[in-house]
């Protein structure tokens, strides 16, 4: 009997040391690549007159909460790097994307992401940069790239309304249109930020398969439009999904916005082969 019972036990230990063995080499199941990419666009230091505008005191306290429950907000570059495969990210990362160019861009976010020490990839119309009244200067857009946080990328030359534009043009004429509105702001970025231009925000979220072939064929890595979920890997390069946040986004609510999920799609097609932002 103790000798039955000693080759049992043996047994039992040979196999629990095989499991340990295999445990040891077995991959490693990897987490899921994901992140949430933030939108904002107005900013106020009063109050919110319009549903894309985000008091200070709203921004300091969605900052506040990121801190708070161990988020880390990444430049947009390292997100679609590690959604490409190119890098990693924390599992809670944020990165936070700004559009249109307002001048409340400078005057009301910038201090505060100066004090947090948080980075912003900015997208901005081309042709109203220095030309429109609520719009941001080239001296604005020049001081805050110098501080190393800011970022800027290419929203269109004029921000127009492409799917309703198409319908309303000649197939040659509209295709014209896409490529000057696509290239010619990529073009007139790179002039006067000296560096590669590799990002594009649809404007109005709008997008479809011959948008994004004609994004890639401009030269650009990636575009952004609005989905309201996370972008994970294996999404459209070319429609990565990015969450419109609003002033009364605070606390639990904010907590349920960024973590919204979602199915992945199937890259229409592959990523530029092109410089990405620093």
């Amino acid at each position: 009997m103790t000798t039955r019972f000693s080759r049992a036990a043996i047994a039992l230990l040979l196999l629990v040391a095989a499991a340990l063995a295999w445990a040891e080499t077995a991959p490693a199941v990897a987490d899921e690549v994901r992140a949430a990419i933030l939108l904002y666009h107005r900013f106020d230091p009063n109050h919110a007159p319009k549903a894309t505008t985000v008091t200070t005191e709203a921004f300091e306290d969605q900052l506040n909460w990121l801190a708070d429950h161990g988020y880390k907000v990444a430049p947009l570059s390292a997100v679609v790097a590690a959604l490409n495969g190119g890098g990693e990210i924390a599992p809670r990362t944020v990165a936070i994307a700004v559009d249109d160019g307002y001048r409340s861009q400078y005057t009301d976010m910038y201090p505060i992401i100066l004090r947090h020490g948080v980075p912003v990839t900015l997208f901005v119309v081309g042709r109203a940069v220095s030309a429109e009244k609520d719009a941001l200067s080239w001296e604005e857009i020049d001081e805050m790239t110098k501080s190393g946080l800011v970022d800027v990328q290419s929203h269109t030359l004029s921000h127009p309304h492409l799917l309703r534009m198409r319908a309303r043009q000649r197939p040659a004429v509209y295709q014209a249109f896409v490529n000057i509105e696509l290239s010619g702001s990529k073009a007139l970025l790179e002039e006067k930020l000296k560096r590669p231009v590799s990002y594009l925000a649809w404007p109005y979220g709008e997008v479809d398969a011959d948008l994004e072939r004609a994004a890639s064929a401009a030269g650009y890595c990636a575009a952004f439009a609005v989905a309201g979920r996370q972008a994970r890997a294996g999404d459209n390069p070319f429609a990565l999904p990015r969450i419109v946040v609003r002033d009364a986004d605070r606390g639990e609510r904010f907590d349920r916005l960024i973590n919204l999920g979602g199915t992945t799609t199937v890259a229409a097609a592959p990523p530029a082969t092109c410089a990405a932002p620093r």
